[in-house]
């Protein structure tokens, strides 16, 4: 018998969960949590010591501000899926800020302008329900190519264009890191082994964790990691941070900055639409095996949400896009132990509330874990990016149909990827128009439930 929803306060569409009271806390979520969110929650903070001119610890008070806002949305908008970063955009937002400016003060910004055009792009869609027929008008061959250039965006930042300053400072350490997740992650031998070892498909759960315990085990031992452990907690410095990064602060971007970033709200958003569907067929596989519990789906709410998380960062913590739907690995993880029976898991909202630590900040104020990851920083942002590269280039790589159509993605991911936004879009939508035609395949939809 299928049981109402998770209770909680209700306002408007929205549903509020408060921890302990509305959710269950359950430790093995929580502890795998701990760890991996460590050990990708802090991936920004190099850029934004080196490019942002941001101190080390005002670069983890802005990434604490990012993940309380992530935690919102499953404690304040009742969202039912794990949130995370649209990160196939990252690298493609990078190229345009970082080439685009040289103060940091202009690099945030324009941030905040991209936030804020991605915030009422949402806002819009959501509330006229047109987001589904925009990203359905789009052609595959387009979609494609947006992600082939995210992933040769990322691979440039790391390779090329930011090398000197994180790869090459810890060549060996980021080399396996990267060698142990992508195994994990993407081989096809290693899911034939996980398929016959409970051991081995616990380790591939962890996420980035594997490859960040090889890096820092590896790393003192080449030379290229220097622990300087500190004890203590620190209290993160939110007035100096926003004094360097919000717009009340340091002044709102000029209409340029909001003209030149609409692209990367479009791009981002065809991104989104993708991630939304994938959070609602997993939800919905897990239903076949979970019928006790409702689930609510609902594509109008996540929209809100979605733009009201990136409208509140865009003036207290710029930095685009961090705020998006789904942390697919995460979702999955969860949704198997919650697929396993109420025993095992009560609710779907209390193993989601339980991996982001109840919406405590935990991970960003003792001392001795953020002092043990600093000289880990440097290869965790590497991983992200190159791991986003290759699962971003396998997922274009998919799409196209036919030989024009592929073609067509590496001219338009190249033009993406090098141009700049509004450059590479009407290369991109020009090549798909004469090479190719307008080929929309209609495919699957959040449905609301």
């Amino acid at each position: 018998m299928t049981q109402p929803e998770k209770p909680g306060w209700r306002w408007g569409i929205f549903t509020f969960r408060l921890p302990f009271l509305h959710t269950r806390f359950y430790w093995p979520e929580a502890f795998q949590g701990l760890f991996v969110a460590a050990a990708t929650g802090m991936a920004l903070v190099p850029l934004m010591t080196a490019f942002f001119g941001l101190s080390f610890e005002e670069a983890i008070a802005i990434s604490m501000i990012h993940m309380m806002l992530l935690t919102s949305a499953l404690i304040v908008f009742g969202e039912p899926y794990a949130p995370g970063w649209i990160t196939p955009a990252l690298p493609l937002v990078l190229a345009f800020v970082l080439d685009s400016y040289d103060e940091p003060s202009q690099r945030w910004q324009a941030m905040t302008a991209i936030s804020l055009n991605f915030a009422l792009l949402l806002f819009a869609l959501g509330i006229s329900g047109l987001g589904k027929r925009f990203v359905l008008w789009l052609p595959d061959t387009l979609k494609a190519g947006i992600v082939l250039g995210a992933a040769i965006a990322a691979l440039k930042r790391v390779f090329i264009d930011d090398a000197d300053r994180f790869l090459l400072q810890q060549p060996v350490a980021t080399t396996l890191a990267c060698a142990v997740c992508l195994v994990f992650a993407f081989s096809l031998p290693m899911q034939r082994l996980k398929e016959r070892s409970r051991l081995i498909a616990l380790i591939g759960s962890l996420g980035l964790l594997p490859g960040f315990i090889i890096a820092a085990t590896v790393g003192p031992l080449v030379g290229e990691v220097i622990y300087n452990i500190e004890w203590g907690v620190m209290i993160p410095p939110v007035s100096e941070a926003w004094n360097k990064v919000s717009p009340f602060a340091i002044g709102w971007p000029s209409l340029a900055m909001f003209i030149e970033g609409m692209p990367l709200a479009l791009i981002t958003y065809v991104i989104l639409f993708g991630d939304l569907v994938t959070g609602n067929e997993v939800i919905k596989e897990g239903l076949r095996d979970r019928n006790d519990e409702h689930i609510d789906i609902n594509p109008t709410r996540s929209h809100l949400s979605i733009a009201l998380r990136n409208g509140i960062m865009a003036l207290s913590a710029p930095f685009f896009p961090t705020q998006g739907a789904l942390w697919t690995g995460v979702h999955v993880i969860i949704m198997q132990r919650w697929k396993q029976g109420h025993r095992s898991m009560g609710s779907l909202h209390d193993g989601l509330i339980s991996y982001y630590l109840m919406g405590i900040p935990l991970l960003f104020i003792f001392l001795p874990l953020l002092t043990g990851l600093k000289p880990l920083l440097g290869v965790a942002l590497s991983l992200t990016l190159i791991l986003t590269g290759f699962a971003c280039a396998y997922i274009a790589m998919s799409i196209p149909k036919t030989n024009a159509s592929r073609g067509t993605v590496l001219l338009v991911g190249t033009a993406l990827a090098f141009f700049e936004p509004w450059v590479g879009l009407l290369f991109g939508i020009a090549a798909t128009m004469l090479l190719v035609g307008w080929d929309r395949d209609v495919g699957a939809l959040p449905q609301e439930s």
